[in-house]
């Protein structure tokens, strides 16, 4: 949404947006006639053939419901047939030793043994007889959940936020208040509610009916959590040092997890909880001392501290969590102050934000499991982790995106063949395979081929970049956009959700959407093709409506350092022109700034969930099914793009138009919401589905009295079997979709 810190562009390097790599692959004096000639899309039969949609395979799924309309009420809307209940929504306790959430923000415990908020990526996982991981449904499973944004942090507490007592007042889109000098139970709740709850599930006959309430394995991994540094046996020194703060000396373990959003499932059981927006926490107070040069560089292609020193204690771009005043014995909220006050870093936090941005590991079924913060696997604004279909005796892949305006793709590869007798290994078979391995990035080219580019340190790129001074291998992981800017990596539209089709391995990416500023008929390239003002509604310009990538490895092979790629489908409204609407999309189908991916095992479908600023004059976001296909059964296309007066045209190459019987709405969700996060029971016939931040836009007002909210829901039982919890104030929550015959879902 607007708010979000990911709508910024913190890359400033020089790399190609590929419209010069497309000239230069339209060099041929045929190709070059051929684009002059202004051919029409239906007439580029000689580009290569790339994309497409409609995959020939015998099980490939058949979607079994009636398309959802548009809605812009306050309520969930799914087909007829089917069912919707929540599993649990924010406030939610864990155990009986504290009271019921009363949805009126008067709680005086600090969070840490409730359900956090902003509900994100989530997964399902069954335990077996001896409490370890198993591959296959049993009887007994726990659900682990990401909790990302505190932006509406005002539903916490009784009167909104406070500073001294003093109601706060919001100044800007990234979530600023006028602090002064915040609560500490205010700032508790707010650092607590981050992170991941894990609660076990209630089975009756493999079918979920709720939570335990006070189960053992019921947990909170939040804001404060110790953590363990995790990486290479042979860059881990190094890699301390970048961790040093006056908590921990010697850089071995951090405190604390924050804006988890995408997900990830690990083949040996445990869960990757993704840093995403971490970055907008801290504060230089006016009085703070600025880091050194490198430093400073470092935190800016990272959006930390973005003005250092014009952030006073009364005005922040965070929470003002270190304003807290009094004994702060655990620096518990002094850490979030990066002043280099101190004459090392082990005598202050200037520290503090180089542990952040990482995969976080957590094995969901040992609460006395420390999480690892898996530093090999890069430092960005991790959005999900996917894994590679995993073979026996074969590297492992994980997929992640870097979900900001024109970042990138990465893949960690293991360095580790895949063993399934490590399944049920928890953090043990953590630090085998994720600890040691390669990093990569990717480069789209205009032809449809990909390169993996390696962040090496030893690299020339790297090691004589001119943008950050480089000092070892263990700078590459911390500083990895720095190294991927080093690399000419393909600035990409918002890579958020990746997802990994297990019918056929191929890979694929949302691309949520881009502004003007960052898209511009000049910058398009043939993985990002569009550029132009979207004329009604909400008349956003760049690429509004965003698009979802997806590509194949050369061989089929984890390994690979090529790959072919394509574009699945492009975003759009119904009546867009034909320039705009690329995917042929109807009234049944059509969408806007598509985030999570996720594909059911159960039934093959692609499921795409959105996180919209721009069709939502029409709708709110929404969850839709699409039939998936493979890399290179499509067609290739030109894309005429016009925006602020300027042209552009672009060749790309996209899948066969999807028909409503391919791609169908099959939820829309309340005011105000994100929808993110799927997890689906083994057998297919349970859908979890996350609804993030209903009522995002209400206002922050001085009284409970004087809230005027965008949305009530969940309590106004919109589209539920009835109404769930007490009071007015939105919350969001994790929803169990049935169907009503029992059947599976979707099809």
């Amino acid at each position: 949404m607007s708010h979000r810190s990911d709508d910024l562009d913190c890359n400033p390097s020089n790399n190609e947006h590929f419209q010069q790599v497309l000239d230069r692959g339209l060099a041929s004096p045929s190709r070059r006639s051929l684009l002059r000639g202004g051919i029409g899309l239906g007439a580029v039969a000689s580009l290569p053939m790339v994309a497409g949609c409609g995959v020939a395979t015998e099980d490939k799924p058949t979607l079994g419901f009636p398309a959802v309309a548009k809605s812009l009420a306050d309520e969930v809307k799914v087909p007829a047939g089917y069912t919707v209940t929540i599993l649990h929504a924010t406030g939610d306790r864990l155990d009986t030793t504290i009271p019921a959430y009363s949805n009126t923000g008067i709680e005086n415990d600090d969070w840490s043994r409730r359900v956090g908020d902003h509900h994100d990526g989530m997964e399902l996982f069954y335990i077996d007889a001896n409490g370890k991981y198993s591959s296959k449904a049993t009887d007994r499973a726990v659900l682990a959940v990401n909790h990302e944004s505190s932006a509406d942090a005002h539903f916490f507490h009784p009167r909104g936020q406070t500073s001294a007592g003093v109601q706060g007042k919001k100044f800007d889109q990234f979530g600023s208040w006028d602090l002064g000098k915040r609560p500490s139970l205010e700032s508790l709740k707010e650092i607590n509610h981050h992170g991941v709850s894990v609660v076990e599930l209630d089975l009756e006959f493999g079918r979920p009916k709720g939570y335990k309430l006070g189960s053992t394995l019921n947990r909170r991994i939040t804001g404060q959590t110790e953590a363990r540094i995790a990486g290479p046996a042979m860059h881990l020194s190094d890699i301390k040092q970048f961790m040093v703060t006056k908590f921990s000396s010697t850089g071995a373990t951090s405190r604390g997890t924050l804006n988890n959003c995408g997900s990830g499932k690990t083949p040996w059981g445990t869960y990757l909880a993704c840093e995403e927006n971490w970055a907008v926490y801290w504060q230089i107070p006016a009085t703070g001392i600025a880091a050194d040069a490198k430093l400073t560089a470092s935190r800016a292609r990272y959006g930390v501290a973005r003005t250092p020193l014009a952030q006073t204690a009364t005005v922040s771009t965070g929470q003002g969590w270190y304003t807290v005043e009094g004994a702060d014995i655990s620096m518990v909220f002094s850490r979030w102050n990066i002043s280099a006050d101190a004459t090392s870093a082990a005598g202050d936090f200037r520290n503090e934000p180089n542990t952040f941005g990482y995969n976080v590991e957590i094995d969901p079924l040992n609460p006395n499991a420390m999480p690892a913060k898996r530093v090999a696997m890069g430092r960005f604004a991790h959005e999900a982790a996917v894994c590679s279909i995993p073979v026996e005796g074969r590297p492992l892949a994980f997929y992640m995106g870097c979900d900001s305006r024109n970042e990138y793709i990465y893949k960690f590869v293991t360095a580790q063949n895949w063993s399934s007798s490590d399944i049920g290994g928890g953090m043990a078979a953590g630090d085998k395979y994720l600890d040691e391995g390669k990093l990569y990035v990717a480069r789209f080219n205009s032809d449809g081929s990909g390169d993996w580019l390696e962040l090496d340190y030893n690299n020339s790129l790297i090691k004589n970049y001119t943008g950050y001074p480089f000092a070892n291998q263990a700078d590459v992981y911390v500083n990895a956009r720095h190294a991927a800017d080093a690399m000419g990596a393909t600035k990409m539209d918002r890579p958020e959700w990746g997802a990994v089709n297990p019918a056929n391995g191929d890979v694929y990416f949302a691309l949520t959407n881009n502004s003007a500023s960052n898209r511009t008929p000049a910058t398009v390239n043939a993985a990002n093709p569009r550029s132009y003002a979207d004329p009604d509604g909400e008349k956003r310009t760049g690429n509004p409506y965003g698009h979802i990538i997806r590509f194949a490895e050369n061989g089929g092979v984890s390994t690979a350092l090529k790959f072919r790629w394509d574009i699945f489908l492009f975003g759009a409204e119904e009546d867009s022109a034909s320039s705009v609407n690329l995917s042929g999309l109807t009234a049944a189908n059509s969408f806007s700034s598509p985030d999570g991916l996720w594909f059911s095992y159960a039934t093959g479908i692609c499921w795409i969930e959105t996180d919209d600023g721009a069709f939502t004059d029409e709708t709110n976001c929404m969850l839709l099914a699409a039939v998936p296909g493979q890399v290179g059964d499509g067609r290739s296309i030109l894309v005429s793009n016009t925006l602020s007066g300027a042209t552009g045209t672009q060749a790309t190459f996209i899948g066969a138009a999807l028909s409503e019987t391919q791609l169908r709405r099959f939820l829309v969700a309340p005011k105000g919401s994100e929808v993110t996060g799927l997890a689906e029971t083994a057998d297919g016939r349970t859908l979890f589905v996350n609804i993030q931040h209903p009522g995002e836009l209400t206002p922050a007002i001085g009284t409970a009295a004087d809230f005027t909210y965008q949305s009530n829901w969940p309590t106004n039982g919109g589209g539920l079997t009835g109404a769930y919890g007490t009071g007015k104030r939105p919350r969001s929550a994790t929803l169990m979709i049935t169907r009503n015959d029992g059947g599976k879902i979707g099809v």
